[in-house]
């Protein structure tokens, strides 16, 4: 319940800062993803000494992550006609589930990366169920999946899950880098990074 009342509450606010201040919204929320990474770290090497093999599974999901920023233009361009479609709708609500569930990894820069990010502000500011409903139903199934995986890989396998997920935010966030920068946007950078930093210790 809490999630919905965020969701319809600050989903028409995010949508009108997005549209009118793009630059500076993409960069106070690249400043946030990148002040939880030190966090992450910090978990990773709780129980195991720091080894420079573990950089592997780092870098892996970069190259991943880094994959999925070079396929954004390619979705967008291929599947235009086809982002509404149920199918579509829900594999985005599937891999939104991903950033529910893994602690770092951003719904947001998920969504931006199958390029639905916008449609998904515009569809909680107009109500639209359509698209609503089809990326809940793929939130839901995925956040069962991932729950179970992810359950399992840190029982099983903790400090290489830690460090994908840090490859894998590191690789995704240049989707949020934009074209153009201010002042302000640099600001907010810095300002999004020792508030993440912040509310991690």
């Amino acid at each position: 319940m809490g999630i919905s009342i965020g969701f319809f509450l600050f989903g028409y606010l995010l949508n009108y800062f997005f549209t009118s201040y793009n630059s500076e919204c993409k960069l106070l929320f690249l400043g946030l993803i990148l002040g939880s990474i030190p966090s992450l770290f910090k978990e990773a090497n709780r129980k195991k000494k720091f080894q420079l093999s573990f950089l592997l599974y780092t870098f892996i999901s970069f190259a991943f992550g880094i994959f999925l920023f070079l396929l954004e233009n390619s979705i967008n361009n291929s599947y235009i006609g086809s982002q509404t479609s149920f199918i579509f709708l829900l594999l985005s609500g599937f891999a939104m589930s991903a950033g529910v569930i893994i602690p770092g990894v951003s719904s947001t820069v998920i969504l931006m990366c199958f390029g639905v990010y916008y449609i998904y502000l515009e569809a909680i500011s107009l109500f639209n169920l359509s698209v609503l409903i089809h990326m809940g139903i793929g939130l839901i199934l995925g956040s069962i999946f991932f729950l179970l995986l992810v359950r399992f890989l840190f029982k099983n396998y903790s400090f290489q899950t830690y460090y994908c997920i840090i490859g894998f935010i590191l690789g995704s966030v240049f989707v949020l880098i934009p074209n153009t920068f201010n002042l302000l946007s640099i600001f907010l950078l810095v300002l999004g990074f020792i508030i993440a930093l912040k509310l991690k210790k």
